[in-house]
């Protein structure tokens, strides 16, 4: 970790934390989801730039150590896919590999998408491709409990984190989510309330990641990552009929709860999701959660350089 680099790169205004290790012309970039922040990369960084590849994480903007915007509440997802293209031009990249974890994902295939000729290949883990609008997530099948239906609520999930440290609400988040479970709550009950205290952290997550994740936190708080994703969900992309036309490759945890979305495992078994990326490949890990590359690193991290070997830049 040590020989992980930080720097603050400047893109259009905003200055965003950059992580980085390696070099060479094979560029890596890593997209974050939440509650995460560039560290959750951190075995995966490691594991390419050994591999030969330049490896950077970053904190999209509101969150960790980069720089809120200025009206937080308009913004949404297609404006971290224009962030991932004009930071790659700020850094004089002018093709990167994308790898994209939960929310990640979105703007990770995206980026492909209004920006093919910034992108040799996406990796996701977690979540395929998805189009931003009103029906990238099914609330209405799921109870109205549903912890993304809760959290687009205005001022809700503030109020229900409000009563916790950060530390705590990043250590119940990270518990909850790794369950294979959809966190819902009851009528009477808010998403924190799942939580039981008595419950320890998976055993792949110490007390010292739990720290530097609170720490991040503790500079950006809670209000971007509020409205991107979860608040902006529904906001269109103005893109129509998108086709990701580069090779690409799914990592999913088979005891990710995100499989158990309403009609999120038969796009993905029966192949639908490659009408929009006719190049994917898929493969599962049995008993991966949603935070697979921090549950099983070594495997994902030979899952990931073997992808990235067989593609070219």
């Amino acid at each position: 970790m040590e020989n992980i680099q930080h720097s603050n790169v400047e893109v259009k205004g905003l200055k965003l934390h950059v992580a980085e290790i390696g070099t060479g012309d094979k560029v890596v970039v890593f997209l974050h989801g939440f509650p995460e922040i560039w560290y959750t990369w951190r075995h995966q960084m490691i594991a390419v730039a050994n591999a030969g590849y330049r490896a950077i994480a970053f904190d999209f903007r509101g969150y960790g150590l980069s720089d809120h915007p200025a009206e937080p509440e308009k913004a949404n997802l297609m404006d971290l896919v224009h962030e991932v293209k004009d930071l790659l031009d700020s850094l004089g990249i002018s093709k990167a590999f994308l790898i994209g974890k939960d929310f990640g994902a979105l703007p990770a295939y995206l980026v492909a998408a209004v920006y093919p000729e910034k992108v040799a290949s996406v990796i996701t883990l977690g979540i395929p491709f998805m189009l931003p609008g009103p029906s990238v997530v099914q609330n209405h099948l799921l109870p109205k409990g549903f912890y993304i239906t809760r959290w687009q609520e205005p001022g809700r999930a503030e109020a229900d984190f409000g009563r916790f440290d950060v530390k705590s609400v990043i250590r119940n988040i990270y518990i909850l989510f790794s369950k294979s479970e959809i966190p819902v709550a009851g009528d009477d009950q808010e998403i924190m309330d799942l939580f039981n205290p008595s419950t320890p952290l998976p055993s792949w997550f110490s007390e010292e990641d739990l720290t530097v994740y609170a720490s991040l936190y503790e500079k950006s708080g809670f209000r971007f990552a509020l409205q991107v994703p979860y608040r902006s969900l529904t906001v269109e992309s103005g893109l129509t009929d998108p086709k990701i036309n580069v090779p690409a490759l799914l990592i999913m945890g088979e005891e990710d709860y995100c499989f158990k979305f309403p009609g999120m495992e038969d796009y993905i078994r029966s192949g639908v999701v490659k009408n929009f990326v006719p190049d994917l490949e898929t493969i599962y890990i049995p008993e991966g959660s949603h935070f697979v590359h921090e549950q099983f690193p070594e495997k994902v991290n030979k899952i990931i350089i073997q992808f990235l070997d067989k593609q070219t830049i």
